[in-house]
């Protein structure tokens, strides 16, 4: 990790150091005591460790999005630690850096699980891809009865009995069911335990956004996870663009575009919202008289709008405290 100390626009020392908070603390306190540090680094692949640590010496820590920081040609064309480090230390002293928002360890453990979760979502349904095209390899057809996206044990069951020629294809389709047995079981332990901490720890949030027409355990769970606190945004508008339900636009004279929507989200957490504004159309009354009357617009644009619109319900509930009622239009 290429580091920089500067003391205001002098330049003290440039050096390499391991990604360590406190190799770089006790390199600092022995070459310069006495000194109040500000230090910035760009949000990585070590988490927010570097971060915790630093600031519980004392130190005024940024971690900053490396998309949210301004580089002219030269940090283009020749990027190297050296470059961008020296690059971070004018930011910073400029006054021109933003910091990111940094969950603290309780909300940070929460996600890891939330996106475990997702992880064995993708595994599952890579290997049912496996089982299926194998069956499909040999023309071996699945019944319709099994042919769905949830596998009963009686489909798995099925799959156990059928007859190969020669052992290895025996051995290999075995091998794939007890993958798909083990990842469904920890699917299922995962769920479960997502679902007993919310209810034990955010008890109040958790059932308050799950009052929210359209928000069932998952997507309440996700808001409690990849968002945190709700009640730290000012207003709507920043929830929105933080979770990425708002357009990107190209402004040049008088003409205005819209690139669609923005490409900064959570994704994850975004893509759950949009599935749920389906379900709230059906059960909100408001928002099924909203959608009845632009039916005929783009639907991809008007899904994300009744996203836009049950996120606001969030916002409003977690605020005021208030389970939300279903109002009549």
């Amino acid at each position: 990790m290429g580091s920089n100390l500067q003391e205001e626009h002098l330049i003290l020392k440039r050096f390499t150091i391991d990604a360590n908070a406190d190799l770089l603390i006790g390199y600092t306190a022995r070459h310069f005591p006495h000194h109040h540090v500000q230090c910035c680094y760009e949000c990585c692949c070590c988490g927010y460790h570097i971060y915790h640590s630093l600031t519980a010496a004392g130190w005024e820590v940024l971690v900053v999005n490396p998309g949210d920081i301004a580089r002219g040609n030269k940090q283009v064309t020749t990027k190297t630690d050296k470059v961008d480090s020296a690059h971070l230390a004018r930011e910073l002293q400029a006054g021109r850096l933003k910091g990111i928002y940094i969950p603290n360890h309780k909300q940070e453990q929460f996600r890891s699980l939330f996106r475990r979760r997702n992880d064995l979502v993708k595994s599952l349904r890579r290997i049912k891809c496996h089982i299926k095209s194998m069956l499909l390899y040999y023309g071996i057809v699945l019944p319709e009865t099994y042919d769905n996206v949830n596998w009963s044990k009686d489909m798995i069951q099925w799959v156990y009995k059928q007859r190969w020629s020669y052992a290895p294809a025996t051995e290999a389709m075995k091998s794939r069911l007890e993958e798909y047995l083990f990842l469904r079981k920890q699917y299922l332990h995962v769920g479960n335990e997502l679902r007993s901490y919310a209810r034990k720890h955010f008890k109040k949030d958790y059932y308050l956004l799950r009052s929210v027409p359209g928000i069932g355990p998952l997507t309440a769970i996700g808001m409690l996870a990849e968002v945190g606190d709700i009640r730290r945004f000012r207003n709507i508008d920043h929830l929105s663009s933080y979770i990425g339900l708002v357009p990107s636009l190209h402004s040049s004279g008088e003409k205005t575009y819209s690139r669609g929507i923005t490409y900064r989200s959570k994704r994850l957490l975004r893509s759950y919202l949009v599935e749920g504004a389906w379900v709230a159309a059906k059960q909100d009354p408001s928002l099924m008289v909203y959608y009845e009357e632009r039916k005929g617009c783009d639907h991809k644009k008007l899904i994300i709008k009744l996203a836009a619109k049950t996120l606001s319900r969030i916002y409003h509930v977690i605020k005021t405290g208030e389970p939300y009622e279903l109002l009549k239009p």
